[in-house]
């Protein structure tokens, strides 16, 4: 056996060098077992390294004034020239449009897993590439503080009074679930006194039930019934965090509870413990009186090959079938919706048609690849389909939208980082803009009334009301009343739209 050192970091305590079971000859991502000096067994997910080429930690700027995330607020600035790429043309807070301002509109929300826990990684194609003078990239909670510490300088800096977190942003996961409790409780009191000093306020809370390798075959869709067991004691920890940090929404994000093929799998058992798993968190939420929205975010596939929730639809479907529809709504990424070859808007206006919309992540994915790679949204027309149905249902209260984008890899300074975010809002805010001049003008509302005319006849009218019968049907046709072919005059509408989108009209 190699010898090896690692270092790794428990609450509270100094750095212990661990000695290695199993270890490869030369340096690779592993999932490594460890001995603790004390004898407890610890496996986890790092980069190893002989002892002669192992990297020291990357130093920690103790100035924050260094980082472009405290330096003034980003200001409004509608004449501002092309390459002042670090002001707002478009979103000014105050601003009302259709009678509410555009933050109450937006409700905008930093993501702290994307913006601040992803560190330029590529799976491995790459290793880190982000220069972030706040994270040495240690399992140390002092590391963990100094991130979020980052994390709400950025949202003063852009103005903003959100931010969303899940548990494993706040402490990692030590393998050892009463540590990783007393760990989450210890940052629990740091970041409630955070929000308390700076005015902040969480708009989502999220379990991590995905990224350690316990949960590889799912958390509450796991074959392991203790995987199962350790979901739910995660989800109950989650929730009580939830609670005390006054989270006005709790996200079930589930990107591993799919499978790679049904031969493997039983699929209505592995739905009936999906279920039940959010019955035991409807139930633990209405014990200790947490009155925050359950959301759920679908997504189609990545990194299982197929995930069970994979769209607006299906996990509705699920939620009615369980007679869980009444306690959750939807959490939709655009993105996600591209990546199965539909329109960006697509499941954005599905949830909305069923009244479930509860929030919309601002990201994208590259179309011509369709993969997941939470692009930062820059593409105006369709942030405006968006932002459209948004209007049309007054809202998304107490959901927003949560800027759930990463900086791509290449763009490593921390200059990049608020460049990303100020034009994904000015980008939503350009689009509400055309969104809100639509609505004022009422020609899509007109257009599509005029369209739908024929259903003020005896015929639609019961249509509507969910009472025509076949013997109905044939009793019009009957009557030789034959449909007209009428044009749907696609052009006109899209015409419309790009009148909104790339007019001065405001």
């Amino acid at each position: 056996m190699i010898k090896l050192k690692i270092i790794a970091f428990t609450a509270g305590a100094a750095s212990q060098t661990l000695s290695v079971l199993h270890a490869p000859p030369s340096p690779s991502r592993r999932s490594v077992v460890c001995i603790r000096e004390s004898g407890r067994t610890e496996a986890f997910s790092t980069t190893v390294y002989p002892v002669a080429t192992l990297p020291r930690r990357r130093p920690v700027s103790q100035k924050m004034s260094k980082c472009p995330l405290d330096n003034g607020k980003v200001e409004y600035r509608p004449n501002a020239g092309a390459e002042e790429t670090q002001v707002y043309r478009h979103y000014n807070a105050s601003e009302t449009l259709q009678g509410k301002t555009m933050e109450e509109w937006l409700r905008f929300s930093v993501c702290c897993f994307n913006s601040f826990r992803y560190q330029g990684s590529d799976d491995y194609y790459g290793d880190w590439a982000h220069v972030r003078p706040w994270d040495d990239r240690s399992r140390h909670l002092d590391n963990y503080k100094r991130r979020l510490q980052a994390a709400f300088d950025l949202v003063n800096k852009l103005g903003l009074k959100f931010y969303s977190v899940s548990d494993r942003d706040l402490c990692p996961d030590y393998d050892d679930f009463e540590e990783t409790s007393r760990a989450l409780e210890d940052m629990t009191n740091f970041v409630l006194d955070l929000q308390k000093d700076q005015k902040v306020r969480l708009l989502y809370f999220g379990c991590d039930l995905f990224t350690h390798p316990r949960y590889m075959n799912g958390a509450s869709t796991s074959p392991d019934s203790l995987v199962f067991a350790y979901a739910g004691a995660q989800l109950k920890k989650g929730l009580d965090a939830a609670k005390a940090l006054g989270a006005e929404n709790f996200v079930f994000f589930h990107p591993r509870d799919g499978y790679q093929s049904l031969i493997q799998r039983q699929m209505f058992r592995d739905l009936s413990h999906l279920a039940q798993f959010y019955k035991m968190a409807v139930q633990y939420k209405e014990k200790i009186g947490y009155r925050g929205q359950f959301l759920i975010q679908p997504k189609p596939f990545d990194p299982r090959r197929h995930q069970y929730e994979s769209d607006a639809a299906s996990t509705l479907h699920i939620l009615k079938h369980f007679n869980l529809d009444k306690n959750f709504k939807l959490y939709i990424k655009p993105g996600w919706t591209r990546m199965m070859g539909r329109k960006y808007e697509h499941d954005v206006n599905y949830a909305a048609a069923f009244k479930t919309l509860g929030a919309i992540d601002a990201s994208d994915i590259w179309p011509e690849l369709n993969v997941s790679a939470d692009v930062c949204p820059f593409n105006v027309r369709d942030v405006t389909c968006v932002m459209k149905c948004v209007i049309e249902q007054g809202g998304l209260q107490p959901g927003g939208l949560n800027l759930g984008f990463r900086t791509r890899r290449e763009s490593a300074e921390p200059q990049d980082q608020l460049d990303s975010h100020v034009l994904a809002i000015d980008t939503c805010a350009k689009a509400l803009r055309a969104a809100a001049a639509s609505a004022k003008d009422g020609l899509f509302a007109r257009n599509l009334k005029e369209r739908y005319s024929s259903y003020k006849s005896r015929l639609g009218e019961r249509v509507d009301a969910g009472t025509c019968s076949l013997e109905e049907c044939e009793e019009q046709i009957k009557k030789a009343v034959k449909p007209d072919t009428a044009s749907s005059h696609f052009e006109h509408f899209e015409n419309m739209l790009n009148y909104y989108v790339y007019s001065a009209k405001e």
